[in-house]
């Protein structure tokens, strides 16, 4: 688990600008759409015009809470005040008439959002009194780790639907997280408590309306869409009850969102869910009456941004053309959507289900086919904490400094001139020696394990650039052998991944994505839109819901996809047979590292089990 300081108050940073198409003719006649993507920590919007081009993208950091260790928290006041100035900014700094803004969509993390249901107001997260102290802390973070014993207790039960979150759920959902509440808050203060995605919470605050996106519920919250093996009303009653919660039952699952058709209403992505209040109109300074579409969580968005691109490939590896970009393209597209953590998608027309794989969901993002989510629990994080650590660290940031560069890029360059003095094949050549297992953060996919940890072999004392530079290549190719190691999973189990989508700023490290796409054995695709993947993906959400016509009928997602991605370049494997091979040997010790770890602990525990109880 990461050990952060604790921080009594949000970290903020100035708003920041970024237009992604200088040479756009901004004509007042073409048709806008917005897209707003809450990640872990800054709210984002873009705008999109017809076309599918970002004419630009505005941005202000949110505030994030740390009141001890592994509890992270947010405020959905602050959000919604950060999605305003960003909206305001973007529109303002590249003269968009509002009058031409079709459509808003919103994706955000997989986070809990509280509020009361009698007075619509955030309710704090924060023990021990759960008071708000006038930062409306309502939301806790996917990041947050506080209900371990609520998860065990959640998984002990084996209950049918954990098939359905590859076999256990995760800490990082957020049924486990409202079992906390109930086990800390008081009896009164919880029984008034409502629960939404973050997503979800966004479009009400942005509607008024109660309406709940699929995937949200399925992906996160234990939701089984209706006829999925036996499932009647959607939420799974007997599952409440078997772990505490039965009374989110009553009235008919009322406070998660209610029955689908019933006192509920459940859209699949970019589905018109309302329109802009009066209200969250003049916050944003737009219009009322604009249509918005059902949410997305952030990495569905970053899948909507970058599957549907137009490539081609050989044959042996996508069987696409320019000319032909069906839906069936996407079950053999991964999406990998890398930020603090990283998120690996793929869509199927059928349910395929891998052990340490979330999933399969059903109806998610288009309706009647099926997505899996995979996933590392921490890839961007995880580089940023072995730089941060290393003794070195800051000698290489003065270094990066003074050439005017980022520390990755320094990096990168470093360990091209160590194997040039060495005069070494490569540089992978340089760290055959080193072995890194990074689950730091746990394990997400596929050993679904959050009490994994590192380990090193070949540790030395080394505190020079040269070490840190050896210690960072490793890291990346930990993150690639594990990618390797979550699509063969996913394969063995019956996907058709042939190539990798990804997207984020991990994107911009050529010697990442070399190891990846050589590591994976199948070509990478890096979009145009490097830093607005996922919010160009909200953007056509925000294109779905304005397509709707009278009577509630609208063009479906992969058509918009296919009209408004944008095609990238392509990372393809290695012709190094020489890397090939090593990396093959490396994936075997990698392999060996994650199961002696888990002999290791399984050993120690029944050696030690009792020790220190009464």
């Amino acid at each position: 688990m990461s050990q952060m300081p604790f921080r009594s108050t949000p970290l903020k940073r100035p708003s920041r600008q970024l237009s992604l198409d200088p040479r756009e003719d901004l004509n007042p006649q073409l048709k806008h759409y917005i897209g707003i993507d809450v990640g872990t920590g800054s709210a984002r919007a873009c705008v999109m015009n017809e076309r599918g081009d970002i004419v630009g993208v505005a941005a202000e950091n949110i505030g994030l809470w740390q009141p001890q260790t592994g509890y992270y928290e947010q405020s959905t006041t602050d959000i919604w005040r950060c999605i305003c100035q960003s909206v305001r900014e973007v529109m303002t700094s590249h003269q968009i008439d509002p009058a031409t803004v079709q459509g808003i969509g919103f994706d955000a993390t997989c986070s809990l959002a509280v509020f009361s249901h009698d007075t619509d107001e955030p309710v704090a997260v924060t023990g021990p009194n759960f008071e708000n102290d006038g930062n409306d802390r309502n939301v806790i973070l996917w990041l947050d780790h506080r209900p371990v014993e609520e998860t065990n207790k959640i998984n002990a039960t084996n209950h049918n639907l954990l098939r359905y979150v590859g076999g256990k759920m995760s800490i990082e959902m957020e049924i486990p997280k409202v079992l906390w509440l109930k086990n800390n808050m008081p009896k009164e203060l919880f029984d008034r408590c409502k629960f939404y995605d973050l997503t979800d919470a966004l479009t009400h605050i942005a509607t008024g309306n109660e309406t709940r996106s699929f995937c949200s519920v399925v992906c996160k919250q234990g939701f089984v869409p209706v006829g999925v093996d036996g499932s009647v009303k959607g939420w799974q009653g007997d599952f409440l009850e078997a772990i505490g919660l039965g009374e989110l039952a009553e009235d008919n699952f009322k406070r998660m969102g209610g029955v689908n058709g019933v006192n509920g209403r459940y859209l699949t992505a970019g589905e018109m869910c309302g329109t802009l209040s009066d209200k969250a109109a003049q916050d944003m300074g737009l219009a009322p009456g604009i249509a918005v579409g059902s949410g997305v969580i952030d990495a569905y968005a970053g899948w909507i941004g970058t599957v549907g691109a137009k490539v081609n490939l050989n044959s042996d590896e996508l069987d696409s053309s320019v000319a032909k970009n069906d839906v069936s393209q996407a079950f053999t597209r991964l999406a990998a959507v890398a930020g603090t953590s990283t998120c690996h998608l793929a869509m199927s027309e059928k349910p395929v289900f891998v052990n340490g794989v979330w999933g399969p969901y059903r109806d998610v993002l288009l309706p009647n086919y099926w997505m899996a989510e995979g996933g590392q629990s921490a890839t961007g994080e995880l580089l940023k904490h072995v730089l941060e650590t290393h003794p070195a660290i800051q000698e290489a940031n003065s270094v990066a400094e003074t050439f005017n560069t980022n520390i990755y890029t320094y990096l990168n360059e470093h360990l091209a001139e160590m194997a040039q003095k060495e005069n070494a094949p490569s540089i992978s050549w340089l760290g055959r020696h080193f072995f890194f297992y990074g689950d730091l953060f746990g394990n997400r996919s596929p050993v679904a394990d959050p009490n994994m940890k590192g380990s090193v072999i070949g540790l030395s004392s080394d505190k020079s650039l040269d070490g840190l530079a050896l210690y960072y290549y490793a890291t990346m190719e930990f993150i690639a052998l594990q990618t390797h190691q979550i699509v063969s999973a996913m394969n063995k189990s019956g996907h058709v991944i042939s190539s990798i989508f990804m997207s984020g700023s991990q994107c911009q490290n050529p010697v990442l994505m070399d190891l990846i796409a050589t590591a994976c054995d199948m070509p990478v695709l890096i979009p145009r839109y490097v830093h607005a993947a996922v919010v160009h993906g909200a953007a056509m959400l925000g294109a779905k819901a304005a397509s709707t016509d009278k009577d509630g009928n609208s063009e479906p997602l992969w058509n918009i996809m296919d009209r408004m991605s944008k095609p990238g370049k392509i990372v393809r494997p290695s012709n190094d047979e020489n890397q090939k091979k090593l990396l093959q040997a490396k994936y075997k010790v990698f392999l060996e590292q994650c199961e002696s770890q888990q002999r290791y602990r399984k050993d120690i525990d029944a050696i030690t089990e009792g020790w220190g109880k009464k």
